[in-house]
């Protein structure tokens, strides 16, 4: 007697535990609401571990900073920065406090944020396309300005050159794995490997460092 066939499970999708700080009740409720409009994100309560601390910030003094720094203290732990405004001179203090993701207030939609805190989850950056650019053009003007510092190591790999610069004209690792015939677990690997290898926080990071050492 044939059996009729079981109902294929549905599957599990993983969601991403969020810490929401903000410096008012309102601002800090507007997130939450626009986050829980996404199925793959968890607001996270007082306790437990996050994955994403996700920080609204209208001015980036170093109390900010100083907040910044504690967001990314545990280890896995990445943060995502909602800010109105950032001057060209505060952009690589908030990337070297660790910062993976930055949204502007003005565009901070329930899409928005969910898709930066899932980049920022899975080891990626999100930075706008005209932070990005103030970021390449500062850390250029810094290498040709400055003396010449000994870097963690000697040279990077032609392969790792070629993943960082991708990642630098704003390519994801889909499309970075297409145009270099890669995996993308290949191209996760080599950006794994660099900001582990050189103790950096984030794509972005790993970036600076390429251009401030020219290797990009």
């Amino acid at each position: 007697m044939s059996s009729s066939p079981r109902p294929a499970r549905s599957p599990q999708t993983h969601r991403v535990r969020v810490a929401v700080t903000a410096p008012d009740p309102i601002s800090r409720e507007g997130v939450l609401s626009l986050l829980r409009r996404h199925p793959e994100v968890e607001v996270s309560g007082d306790s437990g571990p996050a994955t994403v601390a996700l920080l609204v910030e209208d001015t980036l003094d170093e109390a900010a900073l100083s907040r910044l720094r504690r967001a990314v203290r545990s280890e896995g732990t990445r943060a995502v920065l909602i800010t109105g405004t950032l001057r060209e001179h505060e952009l690589l203090d908030v990337i070297e406090c660790g910062v993976a993701a930055i949204v502007w207030r003005r565009e901070a939609t329930a899409h928005r944020l969910s898709q930066a805190v899932l980049t920022a989850a899975e080891g990626g950056g999100d930075l706008p396309a005209d932070l990005l650019g103030q970021l390449i053009g500062q850390v250029r003007r810094l290498h040709r300005g400055g003396a010449e510092e000994p870097g963690y190591l000697t040279s990077f790999a032609k392969r790792e050159v070629d993943v960082v610069r991708l990642v630098a004209e704003g390519f994801d690792t889909a499309e970075i794995a297409t145009k270099l015939s890669y995996s993308e677990r290949t191209v996760k690997n080599v950006m794994y490997g660099l900001t582990t290898r050189l103790h950096l926080r984030n794509r972005a990071h790993v970036v600076a460092y390429a251009l401030r050492e020219g290797y990009i």
